[in-house]
């Protein structure tokens, strides 16, 4: 049975849009729907063009046991992704879901991780401190911002010259290569236990 995904996220979308073709050519999985505290984030017409349903929600309804918690009841998705999603992730979905809700992080955690630590804040904290190195991270989540289990880590070695735009670019790249695999391996492995 094809397994079911679903993803949070609040930006662009292009690592939602990556996943959902991934998963487009692949039978293992699904996106199913694609959830939004943003309602003109591009992400929801990246998925709307790939005819994936989509939803938005508000801080209320994310935190409510009557709002997202009963859309995800009734999707029943084996994997909750979050990608690019900027909020904290309620205690009462990881209560339902548990072991079940992944994020990508744009750095090597623990470096770079907390909140208020996302995309361009990050790669302009790597750029300061001049790392000889960055990359993903893709982790469970849990009750605080990026602690939970590491999954899968890529790294990638900087340069000198690197701007916050040169690490952003790297980055991706690895974001695009990695999670959509890192996610059908989860789904793979889980399939039988």
């Amino acid at each position: 049975m094809e397994r079911r995904i679903i993803i949070f996220a609040s930006g662009s979308g292009t690592n939602t849009q990556t996943i959902i073709e991934h998963f487009q050519r692949s039978k293992i999985a699904k996106v199913v729907r694609v959830l939004s505290n943003n309602k003109n984030a591009k992400v929801l017409e990246r998925a709307k063009a790939l005819k994936t349903q989509t939803s938005f929600f508000t801080k209320e309804e994310l935190n409510a046991e009557h709002g997202v918690l009963q859309i995800l009841k009734k999707d029943k998705p084996d994997l909750i992704v979050l990608a690019g999603f900027l909020w904290k992730f309620p205690k009462i979905i990881l209560k339902e879901f548990p072991n079940k809700v992944i994020n990508i992080h744009p750095a090597l955690l623990p470096k770079y991780g907390g909140k208020g630590m996302y995309g361009r804040y990050v790669h302009e904290a790597v750029v300061e401190n001049a790392e000889k190195e960055t990359g993903i991270t893709i982790h469970y989540v849990n009750e605080q911002y990026d602690e939970g289990a590491i999954i899968f880590q890529k790294s990638i070695a900087l340069t000198e010259n690197e701007t916050s735009e040169t690490v952003a670019e790297k980055v991706h790249k690895l974001e695009y290569t990695y999670f959509p695999k890192v996610i059908e391996d989860l789904l793979t492995s889980t399939k039988n236990g």
